[in-house]
């Protein structure tokens, strides 16, 4: 699968580094060609000459080579590639390339590629965990950035936790998978994402506490299978992945009216944390407290179920309707019933209580509700629920 293909390896400063021998070896026996890119980070875990001699070639090292440069260098090497690759890719490097950074070849090959970017990160556990990791890995992800690891366990500084980077065996196979056939190719899928805002007046509004990153990594990963994504979603604050159609709505109405606009399709998934009420008597000017004490009447009407209104539809149904329940108890019971009510496929279910983290947070851990039954799924990044869909919908649809 990997013969003739080119890699672009770009090797970061950590430990971790040594594992990158190993993975170019086994790139080269499947035939594929690297071209190492070597940061000065990096060269103090790795030598330029083991490098080069596992790779057969040189290493690139500086930004500014002049006999490199005389020909625009480091955009060819951006473009040359199938893939580019950075192992490790530590947590300075994900930060630079989530700010759009680029004062080395680094991270200047990846802000110049037009290719396929995966990532194998490696970090100490609490770098990890910080929120400013989490945010840039969310950042990453909506940008279509490929990721593989970490992995878990004890580290060389002695802690213990995710961050190590995943072995040859694992990336190679996230290598393998970047440049393998795409089952999405030719299929049309609908992803809404995020909350809606029902207008009160016109500075105030109802909503639902979602960020959108949950279905945003889900129209991401579509995408990287093949699918053409019709992204329909409402004032989320994550932004919208590259690489689909993004439709921007604000009301539950809008939506709906979006998402019939985007069939027919081969499979929707309603990720949108929708508002199940909207204010009929929206005001056209900012309410004023009247000194009385009294809240302002406010007559509410039910908005419509956009999930419903699809999964039901008579004619242009999509072959694959898959819907989003999140529940604060009774998770498995209420997610079965709503799948029987709404007349979808299947339900993704979780468990949004404030202490779960997962309503906004970087992690998820749902159950997927199908015909079959429940299927528990192990908490994991979001960009892995979203990816571990995307190969569900995938096999569904051959």
């Amino acid at each position: 699968m990997l013969a003739g293909k080119r890699i672009l390896l770009i090797i970061g400063g950590g430990i971790a580094a040594y594992k990158t021998l190993e993975l170019i070896r086994r790139l080269r026996d499947a035939g594929a060609a690297v071209t190492p890119v070597l940061t000065r980070a990096g060269e103090e875990f790795v030598t330029p000459l083991s490098v080069s001699a596992l790779a057969g070639t040189a290493v690139h090292r500086d930004l500014f080579d002049l006999t490199q440069e005389a020909e625009i260098g480091h955009i060819q090497l951006s473009r040359a590639a199938d893939l580019v690759v950075a192992a490790p890719a530590t947590a300075d490097l994900m930060a630079k390339m989530a700010g759009g950074h680029a004062d080395d070849l680094a991270t200047t090959l990846l802000l110049a590629t037009d290719k396929p970017v995966l990532l194998a990160p490696a970090m100490n556990v609490r770098m990890w965990d910080h929120p400013a990791t989490r945010r840039n890995l969310a950042q990453l992800t909506a940008d279509g950035v490929l990721t593989v690891g970490p992995d878990e366990g004890p580290m060389a500084c002695g802690e213990v936790g995710p961050g190590r980077m995943a072995e040859p065996a694992a990336i190679l196979a996230a290598i393998a998978a970047a440049l393998g056939p795409r089952p999405l190719s030719g299929r049309r899928v609908l992803v809404t994402s995020g909350p809606t805002h029902e207008p009160i007046d016109p500075v105030r509004y109802i909503a639902n506490r979602s960020s959108g990153a949950q279905g945003t990594a889900i129209a991401a990963a579509l995408a990287a299978l093949g699918a053409e994504v019709v992204f329909v979603t409402g004032p989320a604050s994550v932004p919208p992945p590259a690489g689909v159609t993004v439709v921007r709505v604000e009301t539950a109405c809008e939506m709906l009216a979006a998402a019939e606009a985007a069939l027919p399709a081969d499979a929707a998934v309603f990720a949108a944390a929708v508002a199940d009420w909207r204010v009929a008597n929206a005001a056209g000017r900012k309410i004023k407290k009247d000194g009385s004490g009294r809240p302002p009447a406010l007559d509410f009407a039910e908005n419509p179920d956009i999930l419903a209104a699809v999964a039901q539809r008579r004619a242009g149904r999509p072959r694959l309707v898959v819907g989003f329940a999140a529940e604060t108890d009774d998770v498995v019971a209420h997610a079965t019933a709503k799948r029987a009510r709404k007349g979808c496929d299947w339900i993704v279910a979780n468990d949004v209580r404030p202490e779960t983290g997962i309503m906004g947070g970087a992690e998820n851990a749902v159950t997927l509700i199908t015909a079959s039954g429940a299927e528990a799924w192990p908490r994991m990044g979001k960009d892995a629920v979203a990816r571990r869909l995307a190969d569900r919908i995938a096999a569904a649809l051959a």
